[in-house]
């Protein structure tokens, strides 16, 4: 059997962020009985087509999955585990907000299996959450952050966002510093990036605020990296900080170019060099499932030299690296020389200077 993965889209918030250009909806908590009703239709519409797949991680994101009573979220890992070969040691992770749990709905939620838990704290400056609209304080994520090692976590990420307008070095690192002294198991940090078609975007547009300062961001990476691995984490890809052994299942999926089936509003799938994704308006999605269709918006197959870009871009992005033979060591020697890219093992492996260039290295690499 291969092994895949399952994500699960919830899109529903307690409110839209600035930034957010993800498929998340607030005001929308009435829909949540037919939206579950319609995830748990579109799980067993889906299922026979992955009999051979072996589930090794399954991921609830959204939006803020959170938002949805444990109950549910129990009831719908159970269909899952029901209806497709769920590994007993599978990964499974719950994205929550700080302001959405407590230490009751977090033993709910550990008991019924999600035994890993991502939170979006995004920083602990009270400016940059407002610049970045997010609703909760830093001492919201304190509390829901002690209130799941209270009820058993041991597998704790947090989200971190860096970047945001009138952010300086200086906040940047008493965020990373307070992370560290919580001493979660894995750390996401993002620079912060500007979709056009946000409210953020469309205020860069209209020139209230200023776009990131690459050069800001560039140095707050570096910072990252420094204090990160001073403190014991493996920079084991470009966003991604983990305690050795806690690196994210699911997401090294992705990465690996494993199989994964998407299910929810705008869920995206992947298998055999075929992408396929659900529709996006949840209105429209849970339409179609009610009818009895698989919800499929649109769909690509890659061609061979697409998915062997892809997959150069996509290995580059971790410790893994690409075999060195792979490249031809006229492109790949100027990198090593100028500390861009580093062999290890036979493996072509991006320093973080080289991390902070990824495209064009893999551009240069791999493209024509």
């Amino acid at each position: 059997m291969t092994d895949a993965g399952i994500y699960v889209h919830v899109p529903f918030c307690l409110t839209r962020c600035g930034y957010c250009d993800f498929n998340a909806y607030a005001g929308m908590d009435h829909a949540m009985p037919r939206y579950l009703r319609t995830l748990l239709a579109e799980a067993s519409l889906a299922a026979p087509a992955w009999r051979e797949e072996r589930v090794v991680s399954v991921f609830l994101g959204g939006g803020t999955p959170t938002t949805m009573a444990p109950a549910d979220l129990r009831s719908l890992l159970v269909h899952i585990q029901d209806l497709y070969s769920v590994d007993p040691s599978a990964e499974v992770t719950t994205e929550a907000n700080p302001d959405t749990v407590d230490r009751r709905s977090l033993e709910a939620l550990l008991s019924a299996g999600f035994d890993r838990l991502s939170m979006g704290a995004q920083s602990f400056d009270p400016a940059v959450l407002r610049e970045l609209e997010r609703v909760h304080s830093p001492d919201s994520v304190r509390r829901a952050f002690g209130a799941a090692r209270d009820a058993g976590y041991m597998n704790v990420n947090l989200d971190l966002i860096y970047g945001a307008h009138g952010e300086r070095a200086e906040s940047w690192e008493r965020t990373l510093l307070e992370t560290i002294a919580l001493a979660p198991e894995h750390i996401s940090a993002y620079a912060l990036t500007v979709e056009p078609a946000t409210p953020l975007g469309r205020r860069i547009a209209a020139g209230e605020v200023p776009e990131p300062d690459p050069d800001l961001q560039a140095d707050m990476f570096a910072l990252a990296c420094e204090l990160l691995r001073d403190a014991g984490y493996r920079h084991y890809e470009v966003s991604n900080w983990a305690k050795p052994g806690y690196e994210c299942r699911h997401n090294l999926g992705y990465w690996e170019r494993r199989p994964y089936l998407g299910l929810g509003a705008g869920a995206h799938s992947y298998r055999d060099n075929a992408r396929w994704w659900n529709v996006r308006p949840p209105e429209d999605y849970m339409n179609t499932v009610e009818r009895g269709d698989l919800p499929i918006g649109g769909s690509e197959s890659l061609q061979p030299e697409d998915a062997y870009l892809e997959e150069v871009f996509l290995r580059l992005r971790t410790l893994e690296g690409i075999p060195a033979s792979w490249i031809d060591d006229d492109r790949a020697l100027p990198f090593l020389a100028n500390g861009l890219l580093e062999e290890d093992f036979g493996n072509l492996v991006p320093t973080e200077r080289g991390m902070l260039l990824l495209n064009e290295l893999v551009l240069a690499l791999a493209g024509n």
